[in-house]
């Protein structure tokens, strides 16, 4: 048999394992309570370091959305320069789209071996799918009940999950 012949038949082998169904394992709430709150430190820090350094130490002290819901009177005494708080939100969508979009997986979700793709091919993402993703965390965080729809579900997506249609697998290979 020829080379040409040989490399032909194993090509076509791995086309049809291509078309296989994949059997997945969706992470779990724990797993992803643990990678979100790892993110939060290990993003989320070095982002308001930065926005403390370029704004000044007073924009740390300026009000919160929970000071302007509870105490709107010192929300207005202590008002948040706008342009901090809208570059700290657009730093922190590309920090979490990027390492999403490169490798599936934030420090946090490393950590706790998962990894975010998209719902129907689990490949990864685009960045169309993991900005959505990321603007629907705070629809999740709006409504609480977004975060929690993953323990009604079979497929334990949230309801970020399902507005960008992504899943949150596990991904024990990775680590090595």
């Amino acid at each position: 048999m020829r080379w040409r012949n040989v490399k032909k038949q194993t090509h076509s082998k791995k086309s049809k394992n291509a078309t296989e169904k994949i059997t997945v394992t969706y992470a779990g709430f724990w797993k992803r309570v643990l990678a979100f709150m790892t993110d939060l430190f290990m993003i989320g820090m070095p982002i308001t370091l930065f926005i403390m350094f370029t704004f000044g130490h007073d924009q740390m002290n300026s009000a919160t959305g929970l000071d302007v819901i509870m105490d709107p009177e010192a929300a207005k005494a202590h008002a948040p320069n706008p342009v901090s708080s809208i570059l700290q939100l657009v730093l922190s969508m590309l920090a979490y789209t990027i390492f999403w979009h490169k490798t599936g997986q934030t420090p946090g979700k490393k950590l706790a071996e998962i990894k975010v793709v998209d719902a129907e091919t689990m490949q990864n993402a685009s960045y169309f799918q993991l900005g959505i993703r990321y603007i629907g965390y705070f629809v999740s965080l709006i409504s609480i009940v977004g975060f929690f729809t993953g323990l009604l579900r079979e497929d334990k997506r949230t309801l970020h999950d399902l507005i960008s249609r992504t899943a949150v697998i596990d991904a024990p290979e990775i680590k090595k």
